[in-house]
């Protein structure tokens, strides 16, 4: 027998063993997708109406100006018969090659056979020309209302990216090329990783981002010293050890979204911002929200404003012996902070001297990318869900954020790990990423429907704990942060809502890229750069016209503005006395806590 018999035979046997491992996991799929629980379709997607109204728009379209219409489809086809054409003539020449590809460049078409193979290529041109026409056909729904036509072409957009060539197995030149080249071992990997994350979310699909073992909370992330000092059945307290002699007077407490985990303010030393502010010689303390489940239904925003912030508030004042303190809201955690400002400021309460504001919307009228998914065709699935449930389930919630971003956060990923058979890379943001958490029932509808739906915070006020406040109520000195490409947090929204505050003392800044990078950006890796303007916030076009831009981090620009705020320095504070014992090292209990079901 020659040497290179006995490799054909030793490829034959591997290939054998990975159809046999084949065979095993497509019993153990079925098995896993038979657990599937039946959500409510409301959650899935779009209503029917939309459709409709789309057709209805470019029937109406097609009748008043078909000129229009007639010079979008004669573009189309001739674009599509013209590469045909161009296709035939190349192969005529007896060469294997493909026609010239004047179309826009594409990182997933990164392959070079997407430009060189003829029957790749084809796939390529013909996919775009298909995908342009889509789009544009609906951009040209003059006689839409905006919010539908909004809508109809963010659906679209997804529909065009899923149906992408390079998220098929046949079509996708590198998943072959890796097949081919471990004979067939990247699909059984493949296989195995979707089958892993179908198992792991119940029948669900929600790709992997990272590895889940890379990471230990704790351990090798949110590792910044600290104790928890207080805790409730909303929140663990969290006071952090100082690291310098002296520390300003004046404490600092950061609220971050419940919506997600803390530590993505404490992912690693390099980047964390929890540290850079204890380095900075601050008292500072965090909240480490629960994660709820069936248990919590019934808890509203009210119940976060009396047993989160009131309580922290009120813990980091008793704790520290101060009267006031400076506070910090991420997100929805910002939001509910000048709510509870504006409480304050009705009953006479001045325990916050200051406050921040990360990427935070209190103003809905225009809520930017994510309002696609809040309107009533998706608000009253969840209402539905939630209902059932008790909770807003992570799943729900990560798969949308993913959709914001899919081609990112779902089809290359997906690609990776079910076509090349690769594993999820070790990235603590994207491990901090699908690391969520739930939403009581009762407080997802109320946010949902009274602040992003009715916009009552800035039209007509939203109730809190008896009393109806407004945006104009938030009266203490503001910073607030937005990001320049933020998809869930659009800057000008932000904008718009700190605009109305009745803050006279407001400094608005913001940072290049998006929702968490834009926020977790170290001055040492000088990398995105920060817009500020001292001039009168009359519109978010103006103000960032007349803006000027500074290169690296906005943290040492907040760091000097809240430095300014917080008193004189006295001698650093520990965490933990007779007092106030410690209940457990930071990062607490609750990050790691897994709801009951």
């Amino acid at each position: 027998m020659t040497t290179e018999t006995k490799g054909e035979d030793a490829r034959l046997d591997r290939l054998n063993a990975n159809l046999a491992r084949v065979d095993d996991l497509s019993k153990r799929l079925a098995a896993a997708l038979s657990a599937r629980k039946q959500a409510d379709p409301g959650l899935s997607g779009p209503s029917q109406e939309l459709y409709v109204k789309a057709a209805a728009a470019y029937v109406a379209e097609m009748m008043h100006n078909p000129s229009k219409l007639i010079e979008q489809q004669v573009s189309y086809w001739g674009k599509t018969l013209k590469h045909y054409v161009e296709a035939q003539e190349a192969l005529g020449t007896g060469e294997l090659r493909a026609p010239q590809d004047p179309g826009p460049k594409d990182r997933r078409f990164a392959n070079p056979l997407w430009d060189s193979h003829p029957f790749f290529n084809f796939l390529k041109q013909q996919y775009q020309f298909n995908a342009e026409a889509l789009t544009s056909a609906v951009s040209g729904l003059d006689n839409m209302d905006a919010l539908d036509k909004r809508r109809a072409e963010y659906f679209t957009r997804q529909m065009v990216d899923m149906m992408a060539p390079t998220n098929f197995l046949g079509t996708n030149p590198d998943a072959l090329e890796r097949a081919v080249a471990t004979d067939g071992e990247s699909l059984v990997q493949g296989l195995e990783n979707l089958v892993r994350d179908i198992e792991s979310n119940h029948g669900d699909l929600l790709v992997t981002l990272a590895d889940r073992e890379a990471f230990h909370v704790g351990e090798n992330i949110g590792t910044t010293p600290g104790s928890v000092v207080f805790r409730n059945d909303m929140l663990e307290l969290i006071q952090y050890a100082p690291t310098t002699d002296k520390v300003h007077q004046t404490p600092l407490l950061i609220f971050p979204p419940w919506i997600n985990k803390f530590y993505i303010l404490d992912l690693k030393p390099a980047n964390s911002l929890i540290k850079w502010i204890v380095d900075q010689g601050f008292t500072l303390f965090v909240v480490s929200w629960v994660n709820p489940d069936a248990r919590y239904r019934d808890v509203g925003m009210d119940d976060y404003v009396r047993d989160g912030y009131y309580a922290a508030i009120a813990e980091v004042k008793r704790i520290t012996g101060e009267k006031q303190i400076n506070a910090v809201g991420y997100c929805i955690a910002g939001t509910t902070l000048s709510l509870t400002l504006g409480h304050m400021s009705q009953t006479g309460d001045k325990s916050v001297k200051s406050a921040t504001l990360f990427t935070t919307l209190t103003d809905f009228s225009d809520p930017g990318e994510v309002g696609v998914f809040l309107t009533d065709d998706f608000v009253d699935g969840i209402e539905r869900q939630v209902q059932q449930d008790g909770v807003l389930d992570k799943f729900f919630m990560s798969r949308t954020f993913s959709f914001l971003r899919s081609n990112d956060l779902i089809y290359q990923p997906a690609i990776k790990s079910y076509m090349m058979g690769e594993a999820p890379p070790a990235f603590d943001l994207l491990f901090w990423n699908g690391d969520g958490t739930n939403l009581p029932a009762k407080m997802a509808i109320e946010y949902l429907r009274g602040l992003c739906q009715q916009d009552r915070f800035a039209q007509g006020g939203f109730p809190v704990l008896g009393r109806t406040v407004s945006i104009a109520d938030v009266k203490v000195p503001l910073c607030a942060i937005a990001c320049e490409t933020d998809h869930i947090a659009a800057w000008k929204s932000s904008f718009n809502g700190v605009r109305q505050m009745g803050s006279k003392d407001k400094t608005f800044i913001v940072s290049e890229s998006g929702h968490i990078a834009g926020i977790v950006n170290p001055p040492s890796k000088g990398k995105y750069g920060h817009y500020t303007n001292a001039g009168p916030m009359t519109s978010a076009e103006d103000w960032m016209a007349g803006a000027e831009f500074t290169k690296g981090s906005w943290w040492p620009r907040w760091g000097e503005w809240l430095a300014g705020r917080s008193g004189k320095m006295v001698a650093a504070r520990m965490p933990g006395d007779s007092t106030n014992p410690v209940l457990a090292p930071a990062p607490g209990t609750y990050v790691s806590a897994i709801p009951e079901v």
